[in-house]
């Protein structure tokens, strides 16, 4: 069975609860986002789930395909060693809430990290949710909170839209203050391809922030137009026009060569999609990572993308978003 909230009563160890969040695809506003532009994202049917267990060890402890953790609670996260200071955060944060000894939590993923599909931002969720669970008063909104917070503890500048995405499902429209959900209309598709290299995130973003501070008018100029997109976009999702959507994702590509987040594999990828669907783009922070092209539902991107020699997957709309179970 699963539901959206699992409420326990607050105890020692055999507690257990256990959450499951998407991963997500930008469709546009990735690093304008930061800076005010919004951006829009969907849901992808790729999905974290993490468990969580109460354990009378005062301990943190975390198994991922990525790594393991096992250390006292009450670290900062700061200087916490590990790829998995997230998740470390969000367990520390619930020790001294609610007083218990310690977590263990076991995370399981088909969602790749470092490409742009939301991993870490999926596992936040997941991470907020199953720890949540173990004791009672926990909302979607509190999960949310706490996701973010924990986002921030390895991305310092992340906006929230990519744990919104992977909290609520669907195709959202985020802002710094609200989001909105959006309803594609008939034939909205996706085919996401990997180029095969992971991103540094922080280094990217560095890397936008140098050209902003060198180019401040051309920079606040694509802000603009980036805005205009995404308030445009929105329609355009809904009534189905892939040939105007694509004529924006592929301006918006433009954007993201100019700021210097492409690369030679990347804008490869991009133009073989361009030039079997209506448009196509980098998705996530660049610099590696995964490329999608918009489809009709049809296979022609995908069938290019892997003959090009790019692994490719349809992807899906996951409109569940967070799913607790128990």
């Amino acid at each position: 069975m699963r539901q959206r909230w699992q409420k326990k009563p607050t105890s020692d160890s055999g507690l257990k609860s256990t959450a499951s969040a998407p991963g997500k695809v930008i469709l546009f506003g990735e690093h304008f986002v930061v800076y005010g532009s919004g951006a829009i994202l969907c849901a992808i049917n790729r999905r974290i789930t993490v468990s969580a267990e109460a354990i009378t060890e005062k301990k943190i402890r975390i198994t991922s395909d990525v790594g393991s953790l096992d250390m006292e609670p009450g670290i900062p996260a700061c200087d916490v060693g590990s790829s998995l200071r997230s998740l470390y955060h969000i367990a520390d944060t619930a020790l001294r809430s609610h007083g218990i000894p310690g977590i263990k939590m076991a995370v399981k993923s088909d969602i790749p990290a470092g490409v742009g599909l939301g991993s870490s931002s999926a596992c936040c969720v997941a991470g907020a949710a199953a720890v949540s669970g173990l004791f009672p008063d926990s909302s979607r909104e509190k999960i949310l909170e706490l996701a973010v917070d924990a986002e921030r503890t390895a991305f310092q500048g992340t906006s929230g839209a990519d744990c919104t995405v992977c909290t609520y499902g669907g195709i959202i429209r985020y802002g710094a203050k609200s989001h909105e959900k959006i309803e594609p209309g008939p034939g909205f598709g996706l085919a996401v391809a990997s180029s095969g290299t992971t991103h540094s995130t922080e280094s990217v973003v560095a890397r936008v922030k140098k050209f902003r501070d060198a180019n401040p008018a051309e920079f606040s100029r694509m802000c603009d137009a980036e805005s205009e997109i995404i308030r445009s976009a929105k329609g355009q999702i809904e009534q189905g026009e892939t040939a105007e959507l694509g004529r924006m994702i592929n301006q918006n590509q433009q954007y993201l060569e100019a700021i210097g987040v492409s690369n030679q594999t990347l804008q490869e990828m991009v133009r073989i999609g361009q030039g079997a669907a209506a448009g196509a783009k980098i998705t996530g922070a660049g610099g590696g990572g995964c490329v999608f092209a918009l489809t009709d539902g049809g296979t022609g991107a995908a069938d290019a993308f892997r003959e090009g020699g790019y692994e490719c997957f349809a992807a899906g709309i996951d409109c569940d978003g967070l799913i607790v179970f128990n």
